[in-house]
């Protein structure tokens, strides 16, 4: 399920109890003023309903390229629109437009290093330039909830390798390096949020035996 909110909607409800909130940015200077069509925010949703086995709905932003804006948004996103999950994509590079890891940091409450270095390990496997991106995850809490924030890269193909991982042709697409999706599930789980199912065959959400349980029912 997907329902896309436009800015100043209010909150959205949840049509059940483990329905994901997921909040979506798109940080491109050009694509914001209409230079040209925003690819990233597509894509992300393409995936994310292959992915995705439980509900889920999305809120979606495409913004500028300056930190004070991202960060206004991330935090819109977290505290007002009450979002679990929010992923970004664009502006993670060495140029000097490309800040939104510094506006993403600067809006944490825990840095969750893992997510970045799985990302260009896995981005290694099919550019050297992977080592140019700053991709960053952090945590964002306020007193009544938690959410996890993760930047992408901004190019589509880059988005679906960094989610899904690298996968074996010669073994048959089994997974060689997993991708960062994969503990994006429990993460939410560790940090009060709902209980996220995702397609295997896409990518395999992995749990501890003791952290698996059916979905809330409706």
């Amino acid at each position: 399920m997907t329902t896309a909110t436009p800015k100043n909607s209010g909150k959205p409800t949840r049509n059940y109890p483990d329905e994901i909130v997921i909040g979506l940015v798109s940080i491109s200077d050009r694509a914001s003023t209409g230079v040209y069509e925003d690819k990233g925010i597509p894509a992300l949703q393409e995936w994310l309903g292959a992915a995705l086995s439980s509900p889920w709905q999305v809120v979606t932003r495409l913004i500028q390229d300056d930190a004070p804006t991202i960060s206004a948004t991330l935090t819109e996103l977290v505290d007002e629109v009450g979002c679990d999950l929010v992923l970004t994509t664009g502006g993670t590079g060495p140029s000097r437009r490309d800040v939104t890891p510094e506006a993403t940091l600067s809006v944490a409450t825990k840095e969750m290093p893992g997510f970045g270095e799985q990302m260009r390990q896995i981005s290694l496997n099919f550019v050297p330039t992977a080592i140019l991106s700053r991709q960053v995850a952090v945590i964002r809490e306020t007193a009544e909830r938690a959410a996890l924030i993760i930047n992408l890269p901004g190019q589509p193909k880059s988005i679906r390798e960094t989610l899904e991982g690298l996968r074996d042709a010669e073994a048959g697409g089994a997974v060689k390096v997993p991708g960062i999706f994969a503990a994006v599930p429990y993460c939410i789980d560790l940090i009060g949020g709902p209980y996220v199912e995702t397609n295997a065959d896409v990518v395999k959400a992995f749990r501890p035996k003791n952290a698996q349980r059916a979905p809330r029912p409706a």
